[in-house]
């Protein structure tokens, strides 16, 4: 709904004034793939997640520092927010703790 994006959009902005980088996991054309992004060491990040028919809005998209992707194989290009949440998490929680 309209008021819920106007509360994701308020929360972006808020984190944003905190300097954490936000990013988006969502299909974009400026989106980097999730094995080649690199964490900075000491740096905070959110992530925005969208459901797996609407996405990330393209609002919400546009407010943060960049997108992240999860390559996929096939003709279906969506996950369920809780697997696109544990791969995108995981992946990054090794990043931090394992190759800085």
């Amino acid at each position: 709904t309209w008021e819920h994006n106007v509360d994701v959009l308020k929360v972006i902005e808020n984190l944003k004034k905190e300097s954490v980088t936000v990013l988006a996991i969502e299909q974009v054309e400026s989106a980097i793939f999730l094995q080649d992004f690199k964490v900075e060491k000491n740096k905070k990040y959110a992530l925005v997640f969208g459901n797996e028919v609407y996405g990330v809005s393209q609002d919400a998209v546009a407010l943060c520092d960049g997108c992240i992707e999860i390559p996929q194989l096939g003709t279906k290009h969506s996950l369920n927010i809780s697997v696109s949440a544990g791969i995108v998490v995981w992946d990054l929680f090794e990043k931090m703790n394992w190759n800085l």
